[in-house]
């Protein structure tokens, strides 16, 4: 809901960082990577009740994340390197929910159901991307993206702000993550009417 307003501040700062990160020879991809064992290295502190070092792996794996699309749109973007970008953030987000389910076990059936509605708001936006890339003389401009991103209640800022507040909340996990799940279901169901009314009248 807050990433275009959140990306138009943080994209110059991100910019400027992977100007100089390509002078380096770093490599979109090697970002990727980077930003994934980060998160993994997030979630196993959670899993040794480490909240505090947790945090600060969650958030460099975040600004990685941010900047292996800018190092991508200063090179030459390709197809395998938007594929493990979105893999690896699904992997990573359905780790930090697993990971205190580990350390809190009982919790793990709050962590569940954010895990499930993650899902939902995964396969969501996704379907909707291969259904766009169908169709590209729709209404909307093409992004300098590997696939079309549909926003919704719950975007990236808001899955970080809260994934972020369990880590510096942790006794307050079970209900952070219930609630939040019930939103990312709500943004589930907002896309899924999106895409019926971009795409249902074809049918």
């Amino acid at each position: 809901m807050f990433d275009q307003r959140i990306r138009s501040s943080i994209d110059p700062i991100l910019n400027i960082a992977a100007i100089r990160l390509l002078s380096l020879g770093i490599s979109p991809n090697r970002m990727s990577v980077a930003g994934f064992v980060l998160g993994i290295g997030a979630g196993l502190c959670v899993m040794m009740h480490d909240y505090g070092i947790g945090l600060v792996f969650f958030l460099l794996s975040r600004i990685a994340d941010g900047l292996d699309g800018h190092l991508a749109r200063l090179s030459t973007p390709t197809d395998f390197g938007g594929f493990l970008d979105i893999v690896c953030d699904f992997i990573f987000y359905a780790f930090i929910p697993f990971s205190f389910a580990v350390a809190q076990p009982e919790a793990a059936i709050a962590a569940a159901f954010l895990i499930f509605s993650f899902v939902g708001t995964g396969t969501s936006f996704l379907a909707y991307a291969i259904l766009e890339a169908k169709h590209p003389t729709r209404k909307y401009s093409p992004q300098k993206k590997s696939f079309y991103y549909l926003g919704g209640l719950t975007e990236g800022a808001e899955t970080i702000a809260v994934l972020g507040a369990c880590f510096i909340f942790p006794s307050a996990f079970f209900w952070l993550a219930f609630l939040f799940g019930c939103l990312c279901l709500l943004t589930s169901g907002q896309r899924i009417y999106q895409t019926w009314i971009d795409f249902g009248k074809e049918s």
